[in-house]
């Protein structure tokens, strides 16, 4: 407890407990929208549990890969290697690379994953006639809550990698990383519901939100190749759709009012 205490009356401690805590929220962005596209395909009693399911199961095993630190660590360490190299890049890197470590095979799998459910849930708002595919959106197993927990798992463990590997490069204080974590997926709980309720509430941003899983899956599997996408990039690209998206949407509710009081005239 001494040792705790000692830890956190250091400044440079909370500097980078508010920074990492910031870089968390951030990084759980990501991991919300996909949690709130697939709870709201279920039946409506089941969406705030199935919530708050995934984002307590995303808690349990960010502080489980904590608690294997030395072993997360571990993960970046390469397994094999193609002996494909790609040109140096202006700050002597590689472009790509082909030696994988476990955290790039995660990142891979991730991406491809989330790439393929955003195309398909794409398809579904675009062609809404039925299929006999099993992730059609009426079909019965997305309307399963056990089904939509598993899927939340699978991308609950590969957005956790990233982002305790993030953390590991930010600080080497366990304690701090374990407050930064449980801080930012409380931020994630109290607004897991406003989101999904106001996502389902406009089907552009639906579309929107499909359209940033398509990019983050894209850019964790360039990732996983050793093409490392500044993430300054991908979330102003991300804050300047939601900024347009935004004003179509004031644009729609000023013609919408426009038209309801010509009508009252």
């Amino acid at each position: 407890m001494d040792s705790i205490l000692a830890l956190f009356s250091d400044p440079a401690v909370w500097a980078a407990l508010v920074t990492l805590i910031v870089m968390e929220v951030v990084l759980g962005i990501d991991n919300l929208v996909f949690i709130s596209i697939l709870s709201n395909k279920l039946p409506e009693k089941d969406r705030q549990r199935t919530r708050r399911i995934g984002i307590g199961l995303a808690l349990i095993m960010r502080l489980a890969l904590l608690s294997l630190i030395g072993f997360i660590v571990a993960l970046t360490a390469p397994v094999f290697d193609l002996g494909f190299v790609g040109p140096a890049g202006e700050h002597g890197e590689p472009l790509f690379e082909t030696a994988f470590s476990w955290r790039d095979l995660i990142l891979i799998a991730g991406g491809l994953f989330l790439v393929w459910k955003a195309t398909k849930e794409i398809h579904h708002t675009v062609d809404t006639a039925p299929t006999h595919d099993v992730m059609d959106a009426k079909n019965a197993v997305i309307n399963n809550a056990g089904a939509a927990i598993v899927q939340i798992i699978l991308l609950d463990l590969v957005f956790s990698v990233d982002s305790i590997l993030t953390a590991v490069g930010m600080t080497d204080h366990v304690p701090v990383m374990m407050v930064a974590v449980i801080v930012a997926v409380l931020v994630m709980l109290l607004a897991s519901d406003p989101l999904a309720n106001f996502i389902e509430k406009n089907p552009t941003v639906v579309m929107l939100a499909l359209g940033f899983l398509l990019m983050i899956g894209t850019v964790l599997i360039a990732d996983g190749f050793g093409v490392h996408v500044p993430k300054g990039y991908i979330y102003a690209a991300m804050a300047f759709s939601a900024l347009v998206e935004g004003l179509n949407m004031m644009a729609r509710a000023a013609k919408k009012k426009s038209a309801d009081k010509a009508k009252l005239h």
